[in-house]
């Protein structure tokens, strides 16, 4: 899947590969020098496990003076081992079992995927693990998403530290528009 900035210069390509609500996926983001950002080149590996939550991401973002990696991995007891440049820390992160990543539409399928919001009217509240890119910073934050009933057509609506939108999905619960953000092409 590949998703283009609706106003700025950056797009995200994604080889996705589905076992049920297991994910593989193998991403990169692109992105020009903006008002928001620098330009840099995040590249990604995520895997979920059989629930489709988050079970390890590995990310490197590369700019024009450094480049730098983050791996991001949860274990037995859903607690998260964080390594970066800084070293490594350990936390719960509210409970999370997501991880979203700014400027990506992928990553907000992984909480639709795995509640199923694409396929029934709920309203969910998730502890997210939060990763701010280029500088790579990772946070904790509560990401709401509301999905109307199958067939009424009003897309899934999202509240994230960065954005109140509604995103329209397919089928499967990837994303094809996410206003102001990318849309599928």
């Amino acid at each position: 899947m590949t998703w283009r900035a609706h106003d700025a210069r950056r797009m995200e390509s994604v080889r996705v590969q589905l076992s049920g609500k297991r994910i593989k996926a193998n991403g990169r983001i692109v992105a020009a020098d903006a008002d928001t950002n620098p330009a840099f080149a995040a590249y990604y590996d995520l895997q979920t496990d059989e629930t489709g939550a988050t079970k390890r991401l590995g990310m490197t973002v590369t700019l024009a003076e450094r480049e730098r990696q983050l791996a991001i991995a949860r274990d037995e007891e859903n607690m998260w081992l964080v390594t970066d440049h800084q070293g490594e820390s350990r936390a719960a992160y509210d409970g999370a079992l997501d991880v979203d990543v700014v400027f990506s539409p992928f990553f907000n399928a992984l909480p639709i995927r795995r509640c199923g919001l694409m396929e029934r009217a709920a309203s969910i509240t998730v502890p997210t693990i939060y990763v701010r890119l280029p500088e790579m910073s990772v946070s904790s934050a509560m990401v709401s998403y509301s999905s109307p009933a199958p067939g009424a057509g009003e897309g899934i609506k999202v509240h994230s530290p960065v954005s109140e939108t509604t995103l329209t999905v397919d089928a499967a619960g990837f994303i094809v528009n996410y206003p102001d953000l990318a849309e599928r092409i």
